[in-house]
């Protein structure tokens, strides 16, 4: 398996150019859907821009309980579904049934009193899109908004992109 950071994806917009490096892994990102969000107390700050983006582009969004509530609280429509030591049905139970087709997901390491360890291997074997870190959840979200307002531009080489560069000098 390819990460982004070892393909490349051109673009003159870094949205879509994360879109091409995620296609370039066999990893489409889903251009509609459902994305399931759940970060680390790190990671709550940014986690409402990313929850907004997502649903501009019609995502429907379930979270997890802190999550959930702080997007709620800032006027983003989430649902909340429930970790799979809190319950059933959880997002394992979701993942089984195809009801996601995307995940954010930043690990809370060491500080977790739980290992969410099992999200990421019920991705990989459903082939859900995986996501760890904000900045990835941000450039893909601007990513698929990209195509979804523009669709998939033409495949450029290098040396056409580098043309287009401008010295603003």
């Amino acid at each position: 398996m390819r990460s982004p950071g070892e393909v490349l994806g051109l673009s003159t917009y870094y949205g879509e150019a994360y879109y091409k490096a995620q296609e370039a892994t066999q990893t489409r990102l889903p251009l509609k859907g459902s994305v399931l969000i759940s970060v680390n107390r790190r990671d709550k700050a940014e986690v409402v821009e990313i929850g907004r983006l997502f649903a501009e582009d019609g995502f429907k969004i379930y979270a997890t309980e802190h999550t959930c509530e702080l997007l709620r609280e800032n006027g983003v429509d989430a649902i909340y579904v429930k970790k799979l030591h809190e319950g059933r049905p959880n997002i394992l139970d979701m993942v089984s049934n195809g009801q996601i087709d995307l995940m954010v997901n930043s690990p809370a390491g060491k500080d977790s009193a739980f290992d969410d360890s099992y999200l990421r291997k019920a991705a990989i074997k459903a082939k859900i899109p995986y996501i760890t870190t904000i900045a990835g959840a941000r450039a893909a979200a601007r990513g698929i908004n990209y195509v979804n307002q523009h669709g998939s531009s033409e495949v450029k080489s290098l040396q056409e992109i580098h043309a287009l560069i401008r010295n603003k000098a």
